[in-house]
């Protein structure tokens, strides 16, 4: 029996979740999507050995952020071409995580609360690391954003990779920060409460927030103001893990984060019965592995809760890696730390999708499996012609 997926799981119960509620158009284009993907809806090719005959038939993918299934080439572009930029010194692990409480009002408004998230979560890090008080340089770092939790609930967060250490405010030297502390994170935490309840209450004034639902009270100022006092109130948690082993270890780490969905279908155990069982891991009890079970209509609304807007950046780079200091202030770091420059192989000469996925990944695809010989491709022929019929058998 093959491995279940969330396809599966659309296939399955989509019909009776349309049925069950009015479901957005792109939450609809996203179902359709994954259902699709990797199957004869999207066309395909055949590539053929002329040596010992062997045929492979391949379907194309969706190629939707949201699909487990088309991540895995994304990912490994995209950190090949984040190589060249990785320094040779100590990295942290940030995480900036917004209360419980503002989830509701975030998944009216995901746009302009993620954006948020986004510029609290940097303007605080930037401000610590460059207060003389603390580091006192110009850190660099990438931000990624996460909608989820083990369980597929909502948990709006961002998780940042930072320069353990940076460029000095005058440019001229390179300001090593300690091996084992990044930046006091109580500071962080205040500060970046304090500019998100800010640019959150500017949102506000500006018209720019939906309340409908279980937010609807909110529209009403003074209700506003009152549920802002409270968030204020709370403690808010920025969490900074140990530093890495080194700037290896920062690329093959960032590989587990930036391409992520919102659960992958390796986490998947089994679907009967209109329930689903997944795999996760409850880190209030020491990260312990544990086996999730809900409904299946369940489990594709706490799927659907993570589909991003369109065009929206959920990996946004600042400070030293900010595409506007790249070819000046994280060149002058480079320098000052003697460290070489990386080449990206892919931007070498333009390849084929099959050469960059061999860069990427080691792996010949165009390689018969049986006699190693180059396959030949070719479109996959229209369905009930005698070609397809010949493929087929």
């Amino acid at each position: 029996m093959p491995p279940l997926e969330v396809a599966d799981i659309f296939r399955a119960h989509g019909a009776a979740y349309r049925h069950a509620r009015r479901v957005p158009l792109a939450d609809e284009a996203v179902m359709r999507h994954i259902v699709s993907c990797r199957t004869a809806a999207l066309g395909g090719h055949v590539d053929t050995c002329d040596s010992c005959g062997h045929v492979r038939i391949s379907y194309n993918s969706c190629r939707d952020r949201h699909c487990p299934k088309c991540q895995s080439l994304k990912r490994a572009e995209w950190l090949e071409a984040r190589r060249e930029r990785l320094l040779p010194v100590p990295y942290f692990h940030v995480v900036f995580t917004i209360p419980d409480d503002l989830n509701a009002v975030a998944l009216r408004n995901k746009e302009v609360v993620y954006d948020i998230l986004f510029r609290a979560a940097s303007e605080t890090l930037l401000a610590i690391a460059r207060d003389p008080n603390h580091l006192g340089a110009q850190i660099g770092f990438t931000a990624i954003l996460h909608t989820w939790g083990q369980d597929l609930r909502l948990h709006p967060h961002v998780h940042c990779v930072a320069t353990g250490g940076g460029l000095s405010l005058d440019g001229f030297r390179w300001v090593a920060g300690r091996e084992t502390f990044f930046l006091p994170v109580k500071v962080l935490a205040k500060m970046f409460r304090g500019k998100f309840l800010a640019y959150l209450r500017e949102a506000y004034d500006a018209g720019r927030l939906v309340f409908r639902g279980k937010t609807a009270a909110l529209a009403e100022r003074i209700a506003f103001r009152r549920f802002v006092r409270a968030l204020y109130a709370k403690e808010w948690v920025v969490y900074a893990k140990p530093p890495f082993g080194g700037a290896e270890h920062v690329f093959r780490y960032l590989g587990r984060y930036t391409h992520r969905v919102a659960i992958s279908n390796g986490r998947l155990i089994a679907m009967d019965g209109g329930r689903v069982r997944f795999e996760k891991k409850d880190y209030k009890d020491g990260a312990r592995r544990k086996v999730e079970e809900i409904s299946a209509l369940e489990f594709i609304r706490r799927f659907l809760l993570h589909r991003l807007p369109k065009r929206f950046v959920r990996i946004r780079h600042y400070g030293l890696m900010a595409g506007r200091n790249v070819k000046g202030k994280l060149e002058d770091a480079r320098a000052l730390l003697g460290a070489p420059h990386h080449t990206n192989p892919c931007q070498e000469r333009p390849r084929t999708w099959a050469e960059r996925y061999r860069d990427l990944t080691g792996i010949d695809i165009m390689a018969c499996p049986r006699c190693g010989r180059a396959l030949l491709r070719r479109p996959l022929p229209e369905p009930d012609t005698p070609v397809a019929h010949a493929v087929s058998a």
